[in-house]
Parts: structure tokens; C-alpha cells; sequence
């Protein structure tokens, strides 16, 4: 059973998030993903923006990038979004894309110990724990947030390689895979993650969202392509062009390959955002199996 959502690129003014979310809401859309791309739009921003405007759509951040982002400040941010909005906050972060990272100055040595230590950091923060940790670049002293979230705050996140992909299923309560995936690509990261599971002793289910490269509509295939050229995903076999039906039947396969959720990734030039998020809602979403309810939700 598969989550059905959509990404409000952030190449689009911020301006123009109010009518899109607005739209996804009325539609009945499950998620709205949102991005922190150097330099656009703030992804906490934003998200708390998108939850403001709605009333049940579900909202993500992702990727947070860890360098930018001080644990405790990303922890403070988090449990209020939590609080203020029960069930609907979603953040995932991640290693940052790293010449960005070094434009703004934030370039670490070491990514992956960073963001071990930052996993582990946010998560103890708002699971309402204290922490002292000195640790290589996350360090904190006799840190408690006042008002921790009053349920579960699943933590997740995202990246590329296999040594992120293990440490996600380690560290992670989710992770967050990019377009870049065709099906056994999210097969493939899947076993890593199980991998890191196994390594860390845990158990019980490991949800893992999936962007999708979705142009449909007029000039759709030269769209997709031109997208995909810009970002150098090319797979074979990766995004879909064409209608809903084409749309449901790729979501089908990266469902079958591991994804519990199917974030649909419209080009950077789509000419309706709006409309795009309903296309998903109206049309798409009748064709693909519905998720089982999520208590709390």
C-alpha cells in the first residue's frame, strides 16, 4: 500500500507555495514535500507556511542539510512543528549537497560523521532525552528541550551512496531516496538500509519515500528529458511521461521495490503547479492502492 504525494519545487517563487498547498489540501493529496536548496527557499519556512494554510496535508522537509543546521536549533524547529502540528510534519536531512555546502562555508571533513552524530543527536532531543555529547562536530552540554513533541517524531533521512544508505537504516527512523532511483536502484538501497538495521539491532518497519520524475501534459517528453539532462539522473528507465494511468503503473514499481511512499516530482518548468498536485490527487491517486492507516494521523 503506497503514500501518493508531491513536490513544490523550489524553483518557484515562495509566494506561490500558499495556492499550491492550498490546492493539494482541497484535493485530497496525503504529502507535500518541500526542498532546502542553496540558495532558494527555507525549508522550515516553508513548511511551517504549508501547515498554516492547511488542514490536513501532511508536509515534508527534505533535505535538511546537517552542516547548515545546528542540532539543537533543527531539534527547537522540529519539536514546535510537531506540536503545533500533530501527524503532519515530516523532516528528513542529510549531508547537503557539498559545493553548496562549501559556498556557504559550512564544508565539513567529514560527512558521514557528522551526520551520525547529528541522527543520533536529534533524535535523543525529541524523544524528550537530556544530552551531553562532545563529539567531532556535534557537541552539546546538558541540552533538553523544554517543550519536546507529545508523540513519536520520526527522524529521517536521505543520501546517495552506500555507506549513507547503511547509515540511514542505523541512524534513520525513514529515509528519503531521490529521482535518480529506478526500481532496482530503490531495491538496492533498500538491502543497504536492511544491512545497517541488522548492524544496529534494529527492528520493526523502516518507511522509505521515493521522488519520481513526472511531466505529463503538453511537450511532456521533451520536459522530462530536458529535467533529467539538468540533474544527470540517467538511468534507463527512470521518471514517466503520459497520463495517470502510465503515472500509477510506474509508482507501482517503485512501490514493489520498497517504497512506501511515491513523491511525485513534476520539471522545474511545469506550467501548473497547481494543477499538477491535483492531476496527483484526482487522477493518479484512484489507481494506486491506498496506505493503511497510521495511528496518530
Amino acid at each position: 500500500m503506497t503514500t501518493l504525494g508531491a513536490v513544490f519545487r523550489p524553483q518557484l517563487p515562495p509566494e506561490r507555495l500558499r495556492s499550491v498547498a492550498r490546492a493539494a489540501d482541497a484535493a485530497g493529496l496525503e504529502e507535500l514535500w518541500l526542498w532546502e536548496d542553496c540558495f532558494l527557499s527555507s525549508g522550515l519556512a516553508s513548511t511551517s507556511a504549508a501547515l498554516a494554510w492547511t488542514d490536513r496535508l501532511r508536509v515534508g522537509a527534505g533535505l535538511l542539510p546537517a552542516p547548515l543546521r545546528n542540532v539543537a536549533l533543527t531539534a527547537m524547529e522540529a519539536a514546535t512543528l510537531h506540536r503545533m502540528f500533530p501527524g503532519r510534519a515530516m523532516l528528513a536531512v542529510g549531508h547537503g549537497v557539498q559545493p553548496w555546502m562549501g559556498q556557504a562555508g559550512a564544508r565539513v571533513e567529514s560527512p558521514m560523521t557528522l551526520l551520525r552524530e547529528y541522527l543520533r543527536a536529534l533524535r535523543t532531543l525529541l524523544a524528550g532525552g537530556r544530552l551531553t555529547v562532545d563529539g567531532r562536530y556535534v557537541r552539546l552540554d546538558d541540552v533538553a528541550l523544554d517543550w519536546p513533541p507529545t508523540a513519536p517524531a520520526p527522524v529521517l533521512a536521505g543520501g546517495l551512496g552506500p555507506r549513507t544508505l547503511r547509515l540511514t537504516g542505523e541512524a534513520a527512523d525513514g529515509t528519503v531516496l531521490d529521482a535518480s532511483f529506478p526500481a532496482g536502484g530503490v531495491r538496492r538501497a533498500c538491502a543497504l538500509m536492511a544491512e545497517g538495521r541488522a548492524a544496529a539491532g534494529r527492528t520493526g518497519p523502516h518507511p522509505v519515500t521515493v521522488y519520481l520524475h513526472v511531466a505529463t501534459g503538453p511537450g511532456a517528453e521533451t520536459r522530462l528529458r530536458a529535467e533529467k539532462d539538468r540533474m544527470g539522473h540517467d538511468a534507463p528507465g527512470l521518471g514517466v511521461r503520459g497520463d495517470a494511468h502510465a503515472v500509477a503503473e510506474a509508482v507501482a514499481e517503485l512501490a514493489d521495490a520498497g517504497a512506501t511512499a511515491v513523491i511525485l516530482q513534476p520539471t522545474s518548468d511545469e506550467p501548473d503547479p497547481e494543477g499538477f498536485v491535483r492531476f496527483a490527487a484526482e487522477q493518479v491517486r484512484p489507481l494506486v492502492p491506498r496506505p493503511l492507516p497510521v495511528p496518530g494521523r
